[in-house]
């Protein structure tokens, strides 16, 4: 592996920007990398004309050389396959949409071309988004660099594989449920759920009722986050719920003075799940890095209400609106998996089923209130176990004791109910030698101080650069 592709995202602008490293050195890594790695990894499934790229790493060049350089100058973008990009398939990994190119950019991919970066493929992902394994028809199969029988997660599976394996230095990802920091945390990246509105997502064909979907950065180290964050923010008019631009640099803020005193609460379990043992001595373990920072730490018992049975039969029911029109005899082109989640939810989705699931989601909004006006920050697991065989299934045990229904989701998804930030940051390894991850959630909109706690977290303990480069 080039050495170029074992550094940051900060380090490599900064080296673009002093003009140690050209774009175009950098474009001829990541294309030679992505070759390299395709055969076991499968991470970036699609992939724009390398000559184009190298054109554009060129004329990267040159702008730098006028002085004109941008924050992400000439920095190679592969983007998760279920976000659209200008003229390039947008299948969204399913045989449904096999022959659909995009017409537009979405508006996050504007941002970081603005910025810019410069689209070398797209990232692999499952059908729809759906599971938290990265696994379709279309694409195959996508392998973790620490392990290639595992899975590097999902939905943002593919983008994960790549950032862990040194193949892309940025990329995109999304989280609806944990499809963020569930692949962070198996491949140990850092990952950002970020509040919602916080990066526009755009209404693209359907309005979105169930609204639990961001977009966030998945990247290697906490300032790489800020940095990518800091271009993508701020309102548009495509996205009546994103929110406007805080008004600062999160670059800045995760490089300034790190916040004192803090009131932090830590819950094993949240009340329901189960967790693997060496997981949770991890966790036990990573929480006294905040006490020994001085900080307040309180272990709480409880948790919000168990949804993820509820969570998964409304991203059913809405899939089953999305696709209502494009369904009617295909439905062999639709994964079996999803085509009985769809059937399920035709079966049980009722006016009182989803005031059933409206009200939990309400309770769970009030335990979180509760818990922010008393805490500056909540610390749990990432994901409760080892990752698993990357075409799945879930693990059904830890350990021999059976999971709840939200399994791989039990510490996730109520975070995207509740619109909450939560980051994941890499705690250590696993008996099996795999990276466990911690979660990191604040207040309503805090993105800053997530990221602030998370930078102290990493200045403690710090992972990077300590990456599976061969396997």
């Amino acid at each position: 592996m080039h050495e170029l592709l074992s550094l940051s995202l900060v380090e490599l602008t900064d080296r673009i920007r002093r003009r140690t490293v050209t774009p175009v050195e950098l474009m001829q890594a990541v294309l030679a990398r992505i070759d390299e790695t395709h055969a076991d990894l499968n991470a970036v499934v699609l992939r724009r004309d390398p000559d184009a790229c190298l054109a554009d790493a060129r004329a990267a060049d040159q702008r730098i050389a006028a002085g004109d350089g941008r924050p992400l100058e000439g920095i190679p973008l592969g983007v998760k396959e279920l976000e659209p990009v200008a003229g390039m398939p947008w299948s969204e990994c399913s045989p449904l949409f096999a022959e659909r190119v995009a017409d537009h950019d979405s508006v996050q991919v504007q941002r970081l071309k603005a910025a810019g970066a410069i689209v070398v493929g797209k990232t692999n992902a499952p059908e729809f988004g759906a599971p938290a394994f990265t696994r379709n028809r279309l694409h195959g199969v996508t392998r973790s660099p620490w392990d290639l029988e595992l899975t590097p997660g999902g939905s943002s599976g593919g983008s994960s594989s790549a950032m862990a394996a040194g193949v892309l230095p940025l990329v995109t990802a999304g989280d609806g449920g944990g499809s963020i920091r569930i692949p962070a945390s198996f491949t140990g990246c850092f990952g950002l759920k970020t509040s919602f509105g916080r990066v526009p997502r755009e209404q693209l064909h359907h309005w979105d009722y169930g609204a639990t979907a961001v977009y966030g950065p998945l990247t290697r180290t906490v300032e790489d986050a800020a940095l990518v964050l800091d271009q993508v923010v701020g309102t548009s008019e495509l996205d009546p719920t994103s929110l406007p631009h805080p008004g600062f640099s999160y670059l800045q803020r995760v490089r300034g003075e790190a916040p004192r005193g803090l009131r932090i609460a830590y819950s094993p379990d949240l009340g329901y799940a189960v967790v693997q043992s060496d997981v949770a001595a991890a966790v036990e373990d990573a929480v006294g890095v905040f006490r020994a920072l001085g900080h307040a730490v309180e272990r709480i018992d409880g948790g919000p209400p168990e949804a993820g049975r509820a969570w998964g039969l409304l991203g059913a029911f809405l899939l089953a609106a999305q696709l209502d029109t494009h369904l009617a005899g295909r439905e062999d082109l639709l994964g079996r998996g999803l085509m009985a989640g769809i059937e399920l939810a035709r079966r049980e989705m009722n006016a009182h089923h989803f005031g059933e699931l409206a009200a939990l989601r309400a309770a769970i909004v009030r335990w979180c209130a509760s818990l922010f006006e008393r805490y500056d920050l909540l610390l749990t697991p990432t994901v409760p176990f080892d990752p698993y065989a990357a075409p799945g299934p879930y693990p059904q045990e830890t350990e021999g004791r059976p999971q709840p229904w939200s399994n791989v989701g039990s510490f996730t998804i109520p975070f995207n109910l509740s619109w909450h930030p939560a980051a994941t940051v890499r705690i250590g390894l696993s008996r099996r030698g795999l990276p466990m991850g911690m979660q990191i959630v604040a207040g309503r909109q805090r993105d800053d101080l997530v990221l602030q706690a998370a930078r102290a977290f990493e200045r403690e303990r710090p992972w990077h650069p300590h990456w599976p480069e061969r396997w």
